[in-house]
């Protein structure tokens, strides 16, 4: 049987967006290295770097002989051209998996869900000032209005403070024209997949910044939106977002493995 202290931390290790984002940033740096090792020629990276070390130990040797000194600088731009490119191709391999997890690790931690009890906004922009009028909202118990929705006509937009009572998952339902569009609301202080937007068409848009399906192309909304509080990861006293703290751990778990494995990066 598991005890209180291994329940304990297997529930931080999965609820805790700092630990998840250090055992996330420690299993990336190892997937990296080891899939760029198996992509590139490490023996032609390896003889590239030498070279490249060998032309900046000229320079420096042989500082007081222009014609060396400009002839290794040649042979350093020729020998970093190579490099790039024998490097150009696993990068690739790497970069692309890595960009779709992180952007699919964002839905989760680069936002918090709407606290309970807590004003938050809700914008609608619709597709013409004339529409503006005619977008109704319809709420969950749960929800209610605090305050009187704005209206701005110049960038056609509806914008709506709301609050809910408890925690849950809700449908907000907008009504228009004869069509109605429902965009997930989370209210929770729980780790939780959110999707700030919902939109018409934008195919790339909706891929980086959404979890919900296209707005029907025949509804007057063009967009919903709800303001998620942006979540910050406190580490030693700073606070800092997950990215750049995934950026930075990964790179020196990379360059740890890279030592470890014996791997030409």
């Amino acid at each position: 049987m598991a005890t209180p202290a291994l329940a304990a931390a297997k529930l931080f290790l999965f609820t805790s967006p700092l630990a998840i984002v250090v055992v996330l940033s420690v299993v990336i740096g190892l997937l990296m290295i080891v899939l760029f090792g198996y992509t590139s020629n490490q023996k032609a990276i390896k003889v590239a770097k030498d070279q490249l070390k060998a032309h900046l130990l000229a320079v420096r040797l042989f500082q007081d002989q222009l014609h060396v000194v400009m002839g290794s600088y040649g042979r350093i731009l020729r020998g970093t051209g190579r490099y790039l490119k024998l490097a150009f191709m696993p990068l690739l391999y790497v970069i692309i998996p890595i960009t779709l997890l992180i952007v699919q690790l964002d839905r989760y931690l680069g936002s918090t869900g709407i606290p309970a009890n807590a004003s938050f906004l809700l914008t609608v922009r619709v597709n013409n000032s004339d529409a503006i009028n005619d977008v109704s909202l319809e709420l969950p118990p749960e929800i209610t209005m605090t305050a009187p929705a704005v209206h701005v006509p110049a960038a056609h937009e509806i914008v709506w403070r709301l609050a809910a009572s408890k925690e849950g998952t809700y449908e907000i339902r907008l009504a228009g024209a004869g069509e109605n569009v429902t965009k997930t609301l989370h209210v929770s202080s729980d780790l939780v997949r959110v999707s700030p937007t919902r939109l018409r068409g934008h195919f790339w848009e909706r891929v980086f910044s959404s979890t919900e399906s296209a707005v029907p192309d025949s509804s007057p909304v063009d967009s919903v939106a709800i303001d998620y509080p942006e979540r910050s990861i406190e580490i030693a006293g700073y606070e800092i977002n997950w990215i750049w703290l995934f950026f930075i751990l990964s790179m020196i778990a990379g360059f740890i493995f890279k030592e470890i494995l014996g791997i030409q990066v």
